[in-house]
């Protein structure tokens, strides 16, 4: 999904960003564990993700404190 197509204001974070998962969700699908980004990313709900240009992105689940 182009950068155009984000009609949002602000506009969201483009998919090579650091803040990409600040994104508006487009679509959900929970019951299959993921969902699609205004920025065309993909973030599953182990917090693993697929960016428009194929590359995986590990889970990174935050690490328990004591």
């Amino acid at each position: 999904m182009p950068d155009a197509e984000c009609k949002h204001t602000p506009k969201c974070p483009t998919a090579d960003s650091p803040d990409r998962e600040a994104a508006q969700v487009v679509a959900a699908h929970p019951e299959q564990g993921w969902s699609l980004l205004c920025n065309a990313l993909v973030l599953f709900e182990d917090t693993g993700e697929l960016l428009p240009d194929g590359q995986i992105i590990a889970p990174h689940r935050p690490l328990a404190t004591v």
